[in-house]
């Protein structure tokens, strides 16, 4: 069960915007390493405005994956259009497939 997650709203200089996609998707691998985060999901919200939206079962497991994401955010920060903007939310209500959903739909 998720109770807590994070917003993060990202504006890249437009010229870096596919160099960011590409360091986004760079780091899916280490994500998926993260036991506490349970959905983690990076969207482009326009041309070189884009949000990462992750949800956790715990403030303990947030705090890791945050701590992990500044160090990733301090290594691109030269992308940055403006600083980004990190809020912690709690989570209201979610519906996330079951790992036996996830892996019958990966075999597909």
């Amino acid at each position: 069960m998720v109770k807590v997650g994070l917003l993060v709203e990202i504006d890249i200089k437009p010229e870096l915007a596919a160099e960011f996609e590409g360091r986004l998707r760079a780091t899916l691998p280490a994500i998926e390493e993260e036991p506490g985060t349970v959905v983690w999901f990076a969207i482009r919200l326009g041309p070189a405005k884009y949000a990462v939206v992750d949800v956790f079962p715990d403030d303990a497991s947030r705090q890791e994956h945050l701590d992990a994401g500044r160090v990733r955010l301090a290594a691109i920060k030269d992308l940055f259009a403006s600083p980004p903007r990190i809020t912690r939310t709690d989570v209201i209500a979610a519906k996330i497939p079951s790992q036996q959903q996830r892996d019958c739909k990966s075999a597909d």
